[in-house]
């Protein structure tokens, strides 16, 4: 094969994959983070005052939902393998839908806890397990763009989710249940039936797709043990055998913690900015309604920005080093927003923008710089996992510095999400600084012992900055 052939094949190869496997992750993504956010939308139709709730309730609930979530994450993700993605991803997003179809039905705080628990569980798994299934399918340096690809679904789910809630709403009080009811009701069947369209779409591996040829399978298996030396390939002919050995290094690696300690300072922004984003439009002055409309803005320019910036860190092969520059604007509209007077809503808004941008560009990149640096199936696993373990008890810290006696202003939560920003921004920096040392002592011969690994530390496997 010449290599203008081997070109237009890989290109052909990788159309047929983007086309068929990310609409399905995006909609798995999209339904997920509808799911997760709702009940910030739910909110201003007055959930707590129908489920007689305190502020202090509702903020446990959320951090009940955030445990949950958490303990389920690395648990999932050495499971996806033993059961298969095409069968753990849509079990898992049916579900939650099905949970979340619950949560329309409750009638009282302690059944509102209890579901809340449940969909944690049901949730927590898909995330890293999508990161962990894609690099299976594609390179290391194809993965920011594909997750930046799906990834915006998050930031479009903040802009359709408000409009869906005002639309499920306006059904209104039907019989028992109270018009923010439908927006779990109807939201959790879409997922079910999503859930089913990703188990009839969705293959398990580039091997065995049955949409690729004979001659693109072969390829796509070739690509993927070419791009990291001496790797096992996940699901490409060599089988890696479970060991806990694989797991402990996963749990130790620096790089790991330094990344996913920064990615916990984005989350917390990114988590409170979703569920509160409503509820600081309102105190602006505007109607619920009013709010769902005005949230959609700052959440499609954020979705723009994300694809090209995620395009930028694969063409640049560099993840931590567009970090430095993307999370930069986030520092300024919080830094803004936090010290101006409650006199200027206008700029409050538009500092949004930056907020929104900031925090979301820089989720590709960071979501895929570990498993990136990490080779050996279960060490990838347990390190993608671990990053967005990590990484979601932001959620924890959103729950609880947005209550609504410190609105409008949210002087103290705004200024407690710009000091997690700022301390990103570091540990970033340090992460980028480690990875290149790492592959400078690789250059000087310190980890000639590991030639021939079948893991990341072959002296041959540079780590991506």
């Amino acid at each position: 094969m010449t290599n203008k052939e081997r070109v237009a094949l890989t290109r052909r190869l990788l159309w047929k994959l983007d086309l068929r496997i990310l609409p399905v992750l995006t909609l798995l993504f999209l339904c997920s983070f509808l799911d997760r956010t709702n009940v910030g939308n739910a909110k201003t139709y007055n959930l707590e005052k129908d489920l007689k709730m305190s502020d202090f309730q509702y903020e446990t609930g959320l951090a009940v939902y955030y445990a949950t979530y958490i303990g389920s994450e690395i648990p999932s993700n050495l499971l996806l393998r033993r059961i298969s993605p095409r069968i753990w991803l849509p079990s898992q997003t049916a579900a939650w839908g099905i949970i979340t179809m619950c949560l329309g039905f409750v009638k009282s705080y302690p059944s509102y806890m209890v579901v809340r628990a449940f969909l944690g569980v049901a949730e927590g798994g898909l995330l890293p397990g999508i990161v962990l299934y894609l690099s299976g399918m594609y390179t290391r340096p194809e993965m920011a763009l594909r997750i930046g690809l799906f990834y915006t679904a998050a930031s479009l789910s903040g802009a359709f989710g408000g409009l869906l809630a005002r639309g499920l709403t306006a059904v209104g009080k039907v019989g028992n249940q109270q018009p923010w009811s439908w927006i779990f009701i109807i939201e959790g069947l879409l997922t079910v039936v999503v859930a089913g369209v990703a188990y009839l779409l969705l293959p398990n591996t580039v091997a065995g797709a049955s949409f690729l040829s004979e001659e693109e399978r072969s390829l796509a298996v070739t690509r993927l043990r070419s791009d990291v030396p001496s790797r096992l390939v996940p699901d490409g002919g060599d089988r890696e055998n479970f060991q806990w050995s694989e797991v402990v290094r996963g749990l130790t690696d620096l790089s790991t913690w330094l990344s996913a300690s920064a990615y916990f300072g984005i989350l917390a922004g990114l988590y409170s900015f979703g569920l509160f984003l409503p509820t600081i439009i309102v105190e602006l002055g505007y109607t619920a309604n009013q709010a769902q409309l005005w949230s959609v803005i700052p959440y499609a320019v954020a979705s723009v920005l994300t694809v090209a910036i995620a395009f930028l860190s694969d063409r640049l092969k560099l993840r931590g080093v567009v970090m430095l520059f993307t999370l930069i604007p986030a520092i300024i509209g919080y830094a803004v927003i936090a010290n101006i007077s409650a006199a200027h809503p206008k700029v409050k808004y538009g500092m949004t923008f930056l907020m929104a941008t900031g925090m979301y560009a820089s989720v590709p990149p960071v979501l895929v710089w570990n498993s990136n640096n990490s080779a050996g199936h279960y060490k990838r696993a347990t390190t993608t996992a671990l990053q967005l373990m990590i990484a979601n008890s932001g959620g924890f810290v959103a729950t609880f510095i947005y209550p609504n006696k410190q609105g409008p202003q949210f002087h103290k939560g705004h200024t407690i999400v710009l000091s997690l920003l700022v301390g990103a921004w570091f540990l970033v920096l340090s992460n980028v600084l480690y990875c290149a040392k790492v592959n400078r002592d690789k250059a000087n011969g310190k980890y000639d012992k590991y030639a021939g690994y079948a893991d990341d530390r072959d002296p041959e496997f540079k780590k991506i900055l």
